[in-house]
Parts: structure tokens; C-alpha cells; sequence
């Protein structure tokens, strides 16, 4: 068994038989480590006093009251937010169900930290116990901001946003390099490492500093890599097996159904289907096709059922990319089951 990306606390789940995800104590409690809540020297006798309640039971009902005698107001809002979002985690029968239900009715009302949370530990579920490293390069594309690299040869390259960030403003020094700039000292540029077979040992013992590459290109591993988890994705919440296929273009003049895969593959997608004009430099964000097929043709909708459904995903104008799985979730054209 592989282990990594020990911080998402996966490890803290149950599994039941359907392999669907429970709630535990322990999980709810790594909540309270996390630098938003966890106690600090300055904090005060009643955040103390709340931290040890919950760490004793994590399911413990809070008073707002006695929240608003906590000395810090940003604090107060933190535990507030966790609070709601804890009742209704636990009120769930799975995390599945959970996270499903997050986009369903009248929007989303978690942060998105927490919802890039949950979509990592169903990545690392569903990646199982021996993953490549390419599949688990891959699958960070679905919680984390990618800032995207087309090369004049056309490889289009995907780095980790907040590590491209941070190496921009300390060349990867840490806070030397924070210091060195402030004093105007040139920082050696650092080129992130280009994930294949060669290095992809090297994975497992970076695999949270997110600091390789990934090639998109249809034709290539990462591409192939994405689609297969995007088949377990559909499957582990729907039941339904789908092929998904990388592809260079769409040839299909007369589409039926389409999903973007983020909100501006969804606008460029939608563009070309009503028939309207899109301009080169908007089509040029678009970094990966895909056509996604139905094994069961009784799971979809009678008026399209055997017809194949285009996804696609693209970067914005900044060229960064953040994905949003729950559209494929969401957005199949299944047909209702009794």
C-alpha cells in the first residue's frame, strides 16, 4: 500500500461496504489541528476552554454564545464556519452524499477550502492503494489551481498555481529568498521538474510539494492518466461505467451533449453549440478534449442514449485552470431510475 498526501487525513475515514466513506470522530478532530482553529500561545481562556471540548467531542453542540466570548474575532467567524459545516458533514450518511448534496438546491455554501478538501480525499479514495505517480499528478488537477505553459512546440504544461507563486516571489528559497528580494538580490530561477517515467519515484517523496509539471497534451500520459479517474469519478457516485477518451478535436457538427469541465470550457462549449461566433483567442484557451461514452446506453436519457458526450476543459485569461468535477457529477444526462 502506497501512502501519501498524508495531510488530506483520509486516513481518518471509515470505509463501508458499498466503499463509500464515513464520518469519524478522528476525522472531525484533524480539524482542530488545522492552523485555522488550532490554539496558538495568544489564544484565550474560552477558545482554549471550546478547543478542549470539541477535541473530548468533536460532535459536541456549541453555543453561538459561547463562541461570541472568544476574545478574537476572527477566530469567533472560524469556528463558526467549521461548526456549520461539521453538523451538516455528520448528518450525512456518507461524505459521498455529502459532497453530492454541496451542489444541489441553492448553491454552495461551504468555503472552497473545504470543498477542494473533500475533493482530494475522494481523489486519494478512489485512486486506491497503488496508484502511479502520473495518476496521482493527474488527479491534483480536480482540487488544486493550475497555472498552464503552452510551449512554441505546443506542449501544454500544468504547474501547481500557489507553487509557481511562491517560487516567483522567493525563487524557492523560503523566507532567505523573501529576504532577498527585499534587498534586491537577483534569485536564481528555479525550473519545476517535468513529470515522466524517469522521475516519478521522485513523486512519492514530494507528492505535497506539488512541485512537478504535468504535461496535457491529448496524446500523452497525463491526459490518459485524468480520464480514467474521471471514469472512477462517475462511477463511485453514479454506478455508471464510462469510457472517456482524449481527443484532438470535435468532429461531430451535430453534438448532442456537452459538459465544461470548468467555467470557461462550459462558455466557450456553450458558444459553439447555440451556433455563435467564438474568436481564436478564446478557442485558444482550451486545452483538452474529451469524449465521453456511455457503457449501459439505458443510463441515459432516451433522446440522446447512444450518443457520445464532449467534455472539455480550458484556461482563463490569466492561464490558469481550476477544475470543477462536480460538473460531471451534476451535469450527466442520466436517466431517472425508479
Amino acid at each position: 500500500m502506497r501512502k501519501f498526501w498524508p495531510n488530506s487525513n483520509y486516513q481518518f475515514l471509515s470505509i463501508n461496504q458499498d466503499r463509500q466513506l464515513i464520518i469519524t470522530d478522528d476525522f472531525l478532530r484533524s480539524y482542530l489541528r488545522r492552523p485555522e482553529l488550532a490554539l496558538i500561545p495568544e489564544s484565550c481562556a474560552q477558545e482554549q476552554k471550546i478547543h478542549q471540548l470539541l477535541t473530548d467531542n468533536p460532535r459536541a453542540t456549541i453555543d453561538s454564545a459561547e463562541i461570541k466570548k472568544m476574545q478574537d474575532p476572527d477566530i469567533q467567524v472560524n469556528y463558526e464556519i467549521w461548526l456549520r459545516f461539521r453538523d451538516k458533514l455528520v448528518q450525512a450518511p456518507t461524505l459521498e452524499n455529502f459532497y453530492l448534496g454541496l451542489f444541489q438546491g441553492d448553491g454552495v455554501d461551504v468555503p472552497p477550502l473545504f470543498v477542494d478538501q473533500l475533493t482530494q480525499i475522494l481523489c486519494q479514495h478512489l485512486l486506491g492503494e497503488n496508484p502511479s505517480a502520473i495518476e496521482a499528478r493527474a488527479a491534483e488537477l480536480l482540487f488544486r489551481m493550475q497555472k498552464i505553459t503552452i510551449l512554441e512546440d505546443g506542449h501544454i504544461m500544468s504547474a501547481d498555481q500557489i507553487t509557481v507563486e511562491k517560487y516567483a516571489e522567493t525563487g524557492g528559497f523560503g523566507s532567505i529568498g523573501e529576504l532577498l528580494k527585499q534587498n534586491s538580490a537577483p534569485l536564481r530561477s528555479i525550473d519545476l521538474d517535468v513529470l515522466i517515467k524517469d522521475n516519478a519515484d521522485d513523486y512519492w517523496e514530494r507528492d505535497e510539494a506539488h512541485d512537478f509539471v504535468l504535461q496535457l497534451n491529448y496524446d500523452q500520459d497525463g491526459a490518459a492518466a485524468l480520464s480514467r479517474l474521471l471514469e472512477k469519478w462517475i462511477f463511485h457516485f453514479h454506478g455508471t461505467k464510462v469510457t472517456i477518451t482524449p481527443q484532438g478535436q470535435i468532429s461531430d457538427s451535430k453534438w448532442s451533449w456537452h459538459i465544461g469541465l470548468d467555467v470557461n470550457a462550459t462558455e466557450i462549449l456553450n458558444a459553439l453549440y447555440n451556433g455563435e461566433t467564438v474568436d481564436n483567442s478564446k478557442l485558444a484557451q482550451v486545452l483538452c478534449l474529451f469524449k465521453l461514452e456511455f457503457v449501459d446506453k439505458g443510463r441515459m436519457l432516451p433522446e440522446i442514449a447512444g450518443k457520445p458526450i464532449y467534455l472539455a476543459m480550458a484556461h482563463d485569461i490569466d492561464k490558469c485552470l481550476k477544475f470543477k468535477p462536480q460538473n460531471l457529477l451534476i451535469n450527466l444526462p442520466l436517466a431517472e431510475t425508479s
